[in-house]
């Protein structure tokens, strides 16, 4: 598995519920079968695009700044 083009561990993957309306669902489809992407590649684009932009903002997230198990 490929992560911001780091390969990770299947195991260490975390998963994250996340609820959504009905019709943000249908968009997100619609957008992930336009781009040939899964709902998944979509979202996991679009959060490392976040994080990306508050980095940019902020500067860089280290290992200081994170807590374990979070």
């Amino acid at each position: 598995m490929q992560s911001e083009g780091v390969f990770v561990n299947k195991k260490d993957v975390k998963h994250i519920g996340l609820r959504v309306s009905p019709e943000m669902h249908r968009k997100l489809v619609y957008i992930a079968e336009y781009d040939a992407k899964s709902v998944n590649g979509l979202t996991l684009n679009l959060l490392s695009r976040c994080i990306r932009d508050f980095e940019r903002e902020h500067g860089p997230i280290t290992e200081d700044d994170l807590k374990e198990d979070v």
